[in-house]
């Protein structure tokens, strides 16, 4: 199962060709249209697998601006969305496409909310559990609160979780890491943090959260994609895919 973090709380989920968007985004600080991080996530790739092999390799920018064009539409096969916000229900920014043959994935909810008093404050929040190829892993939305013992029952084992951690909208750094203890995931991945200039200005940047665990635990990514094989451990980090260094 391949995932590509696209910034903020937007993944591309992949397994078999069929490809999932989750929360994608608009108007959050800093971040260009997910056509353009996704198209810039591609050539990151591209690079990465050319370098290895010993080829020379094109500035990032130059491969996905040519000619002032602007980078194709993202095509997926399904979008999933926590809830309703801007920043995580942007569903216009990827085109549905249709996939020949049956979905590989199993799709799980389990339904929370977004603030620590019941939803009062911002209302719901869904979690998608997105099982494959004996694999299964988590994207919790806007988690603003511990999850209970029949949340926790339903979500059930897990390769990997996606979770928030700036706080201020959803759980903090001390937050995450117990709701990360009570899940008892394989790999982390932590999402919806400031990293200037990305990012929602008042949520905190992922660094609190990471020193909550051992360093020798904590594997900062490369780029922005990676696979689950259900053999990694800790904490991974992707690297947001911005302008060519």
């Amino acid at each position: 199962m391949k995932l590509t973090w696209l910034g903020h709380a937007c993944f591309l989920v992949e397994e078999a060709g069929y490809r999932i968007l989750l929360d994608p985004y608009t108007g959050v600080e800093g971040y260009p249209p997910i056509a353009e991080t996704a198209a810039r996530a591609d050539v990151w790739e591209a690079r990465a697998t050319r370098k290895a092999e010993g080829f020379q390799i094109l500035s990032m920018k130059d491969r996905v601006f040519l000619d002032g064009q602007t980078a194709p539409r993202l095509q997926v096969h399904k979008i999933l969305c926590s809830h309703g916000h801007f920043d995580h229900n942007a569903v216009d920014q990827a085109e549905v496409v249709p996939y020949e043959g049956t979905c590989p994935f199993e799709i799980r909810t389990v339904e929370t909310f977004h603030d620590d008093q019941g939803g009062a404050l911002r209302g719901p929040n869904t979690v998608h559990i997105l099982s494959a190829g004996g694999l299964a892993v988590a994207h919790l939305g806007d988690l603003g609160h511990q999850l209970s013992k029949e949340q926790l029952a339903a979500v059930g084992h897990l390769d990997m979780v996606m979770i928030p951690v700036g706080g201020t909208y959803t759980v903090d750094a001390q937050g995450a890491k117990a709701v990360c203890e009570a899940l008892k995931p394989s790999c982390v991945v932590p999402m919806h943090y400031h990293h200037a200039p990305y990012g929602l200005p008042n949520v905190a940047g992922v660094e609190d959260f990471l020193a909550l665990w051992s360093q020798g635990d904590v594997r900062r990514l490369e780029g922005p994609a990676f696979t689950v094989d259900g053999n990694a451990r800790g904490v991974f980090v992707p690297k947001f895919c911005g302008e060519a260094e």
